[in-house]
């Protein structure tokens, strides 16, 4: 009996950890997203660019500054690169760094004459 309580703790602290590692992608991917529809349809000039990414982290509720995002642009792409580090609850009452990168590609839409 003891040691199926213990498998089942065990069962549970794993499904709690991978819970809130999992929440924390898809914040990920929501943001990363949402990053690349502002480059492709909002953001005119690069400061414009910084100041949507800063205003969707808060939003997303993710940590970032602005001096962890580069912006590189061509004639019709461009590429923001950035990271952050999150602390995680991976178990109750212990949490961890995670560290998130993302390189968002984007491609501007043709403008019209």
């Amino acid at each position: 009996m003891i040691k199926l309580l213990i498998k089942l703790a065990i069962v549970a602290l794993l499904a709690n950890a991978a819970f809130h590692v999992g929440s924390e992608y898809l914040t990920y991917f929501r943001f990363r997203d949402a990053i690349r529809e502002a480059a492709m349809f909002r953001a005119k000039t690069d400061a414009e660019l910084l100041g949507r990414i800063l205003d969707l982290a808060g939003e997303y509720e993710v940590p970032i500054d602005a001096e962890n995002i580069t912006i590189d642009r061509d004639q019709r792409k461009i590429l923001v690169d950035g990271w952050y580090d999150k602390m995680v609850e991976v178990l109750p009452s212990y949490q961890y760094p995670w560290h998130f990168d993302f390189a968002v590609e984007a491609m501007k839409p043709a403008e019209l004459p």
